[in-house]
């Protein structure tokens, strides 16, 4: 089984086991198992903890899946498509990165963008005569996979027609959502039930994870028996110092409460994008009434005298395919006192025993911060304001115009009246972002949200503007695209401390591909969802600042990061 190690400072030491201490004498994890309301805020957290036995009622695998499985098997299909966002679609990339392909499978794509270039760069990898479609939305009502579904269904139709297309189709959803009922009136393959106790990010380990990896090829029964060492171990008759869950989360709680609340997130290669699913756990869990955990992944690691004191390290180290790098790295930070958890992943296969001690952790750390680990109160708010603009767009044809405050070329700067009050006396595009950089503090964090092509090319511009950032400031630093980040960290950057400094990046669009029975296109969509989580972070008192790239994209990003370069 996975092992752990804590690697912290003497006084942050002796917190967690006085944390733990607590809990082992107020029968706390029994209290949990329980479904003990109390333990957190006494609201309805009982409701939400149907992903504690959900393992157990996994494995073995049912025959509903195994004989759709071998049906699929004979179509022969060359790809699955999962169409979803948040907990529908971050683990079966987590599954489709590490596992796949697998020769003979079907290869699993993830969609979760509304972004036009993303939506057609997939279509044009696929081909629906020959694609089995996977529709992956808890409560059926979900904005992005409901027009992902209408996009491909209409490309469905016109490859195989109107009577085969449902053959093509799968659907998992909870039961009585509108998405089952459109699975139905659709005739679907199948349609896989989810667990209404179970919230979309604590979902990994039910069919929203399970039915994807099957399909592309993972041996489930392997997956789901790993799996459930680590659920035995966490139980409840184990008391939390003795549990692999309750360490991990005494660590998380203890320690963010101390002012650590940065989580930085380092995994081996070979399981690097768990840390896209940690993220959102993490973030969505306890980022709420001002309080939580702020997940940093995917930032490269430094020397230790580049971070501050707001840091706690998680390195997830794959035990037969280490990174030298990364472990050298790690073991300066613990020398150099940074508290640091080192948790070693003895094969791929028991990714599975990870996902549900982390799952245990968060609604422990949970319960020591003082919030409810399971609901996500500010997700919904950028939801509405988004839902405002497209209806605004059905009625009039396009978005309410918008004026900036500043421009230069390529570059366009927006803020709402109170953030562009902060930013005002600045002349240039350096010096407008040197005077937004200038109000990161100790313990603040960085927030790129980048609502343009998520690209290697992009992405590689971004992070090196974020270490830039993170060098000169000693702050922690997070890059997010959108609209994918909505349905994850998004949560904890409107509803968690007030500690970011937000960098919003948007785009012009060099196409325009319109959504099936809709008046808008994804690129609205995509322009909605980015003026609404910018309204709502203005709502919070965030310090925010838009930046919108127009013309051709990489020279406009050029000259951004150019810019960042300047300002710091």
């Amino acid at each position: 089984m996975n092992s752990i190690s804590l690697h912290l400072p003497s006084e942050l030491d002796s917190e967690v086991k006085r944390t733990l201490a607590d809990w082992d004498q107020g029968r706390k994890m029994q209290r949990l198992w329980s479904r003990d309301a109390s333990l957190w805020t006494g609201q309805d957290e009982a409701k939400w903890l149907g992903w504690l036995d959900i393992v157990d009622a996994q494995a073995p695998v049912s025959p509903e899946l195994e004989a759709f499985l071998g049906s699929i098997g004979e179509d022969r299909f060359r790809n699955a498509l999962l169409l979803g966002m948040g907990g529908s679609s971050l683990c079966p990339e987590v599954m489709a990165r590490t596992y796949g392909p697998v020769k003979g499978k079907p290869e699993l794509l993830v969609l979760d963008s509304t972004d036009p270039v993303q939506v057609s760069s997939v279509s044009e990898r696929v081909d629906p005569a020959h694609t089995l479609f996977i529709v992956s939305s808890k409560s059926g009502s979900t904005l992005e996979p409901n027009i992902f579904f209408q996009f491909f269904w209409a490309k469905t139709v016109e490859a195989v027609g109107q009577e085969k297309a449902g053959r093509h189709f799968v659907a998992i959803t909870d039961p009585g959502s509108k998405m089952e009922q459109v699975a139905k009136e659709h005739r679907f393959r199948a349609i896989f039930p989810g667990r209404p106790s179970i919230g979309g990010r604590y979902s990994a380990l039910s069919n929203f994870g399970l039915v994807p990896a099957g399909v592309m090829g993972v041996d489930l029964p392997r997956f789901l028996g790993s799996t459930l060492a680590m659920v035995e171990a966490c139980a409840g008759s184990v008391v939390a110092s003795k549990n692999p869950g309750g360490i991990l989360g005494a660590v998380l709680g203890t320690l963010g409460k101390a002012g650590r609340n940065k989580v930085t997130l380092i995994a081996s290669p070979g399981i690097g994008d768990v840390g896209a699913w940690l993220e959102q756990l993490i973030a969505e869990s306890t980022g709420k009434q001002g309080k939580g955990l702020i997940p940093v992944d995917r930032e490269a690691l430094g020397t230790p005298d580049k971070y501050g004191q707001d840091r706690l390290f998680a390195h997830l180290r794959l035990a037969p395919a280490p990174d030298t790098g990364q472990d050298q790295a790690v073991e300066a930070l613990a020398k150099a006192g940074h508290p640091v958890v080192r948790i070693s992943v003895e094969d791929k296969y028991t990714l599975g025993q990870e996902m549900f001690r982390w799952e245990i952790a968060t609604a422990v750390a949970g319960s020591i911060l003082g919030i409810n680990p399971f609901d996500q109160p500010d997700v919904e708010a950028s939801k509405i304001e988004t839902r405002k603009l497209t209806d605004a767009v059905e009625k009039t044809g396009a978005l309410p115009d918008e004026r900036p405050f500043f421009e230069d070329g390529a570059v366009a700067l927006f803020a709402d009246p109170a953030n562009a009050q902060a930013l005002q006396g600045s002349n240039t595009l350096a010096s407008v972002l040197r005077a937004h950089l200038r109000r990161l503090g100790a313990g603040d964090y960085l927030g790129l949200l980048a609502y343009i092509p998520m690209t290697e090319q992009n992405e590689a511009v971004l992070q090196a503007s974020r270490i830039r950032v993170r060098d000169a400031k000693k702050v922690a630093t997070c890059l997010g695209f959108g609209p994918r980040f909505l349905h994850s960290t998004g949560q904890a950057y409107k509803g968690g401390p007030n500690t970011g400094v937000f960098l919003q990046v948007t785009c012009d669009d060099p196409l325009q591909l319109p959504v099936p029975g809709q008046k808008y296109t994804f690129g609205v969509v995509k322009a909605a969802q980015a003026r609404g989580d910018f309204e709502v972070l203005a709502a919070r008192k965030r310090r925010a600042l838009r930046v919108h790239l127009r013309g051709p994209l990489d020279a406009a990003l050029r000259k951004l990061r150019e810019a960042i370069d300047g300002a710091v």
